[in-house]
């Protein structure tokens, strides 16, 4: 990875939802969040990794309000991308602590190490999984997107 797309990697930039402008959430603002753990097994291996919910950063940027979810709000979805392109996405439902309540999270570390430069500095983890195809490695951008 070229110095000048881990810089970029070491932040996430946030769009959609109630943001006018593009937010960026920065390693050290993620660390401020309430963190949680997800574990999921990936290639035979078992990771456990802790960050903060994918729901929370989302709240925290101002792209989502706080609150129960009803209606039209549940017809969103949140799209992770990676800095490859790959991209994954979650419902605002599934994501919700009073719905789904799944331990989707922005990993900041796994297995109590930093993420590797491979697959970091920040990694979005679906708990639970039993593979890692619902995984996005060098997480690089965070969009709330709503149907036609």
């Amino acid at each position: 990875m070229t110095s000048i797309a881990l810089a970029l990697a070491a932040a996430i930039s946030i769009t959609g939802g109630a943001l006018s402008d593009p937010k960026t959430l920065t390693l050290e603002q993620l660390s401020a969040l309430p963190q949680s753990e997800a574990k999921a097994r990936f290639h035979d291996q078992g990771w456990a990794c802790t960050g903060p919910r994918l729901a929370i950063v989302m709240e925290a940027a101002g792209a989502t309000p706080s609150g129960d979810l009803r209606g039209a709000a549940l017809t969103a979805a949140v799209l992770a991308q990676g800095a490859d392109g790959y991209s994954m996405q979650f419902s605002r439902g599934e994501l919700d602590a009073k719905l789904g309540n799944a331990a989707v999270i922005v990993a900041l570390a796994c297995n109590g190490k930093p993420i590797a430069e491979a697959d970091g500095p920040v990694r979005l983890i679906a708990g639970g999984d039993q593979r890692g195809a619902r995984s996005v490695r060098q997480l690089v951008q965070l969009k709330l997107v709503t149907p036609n």
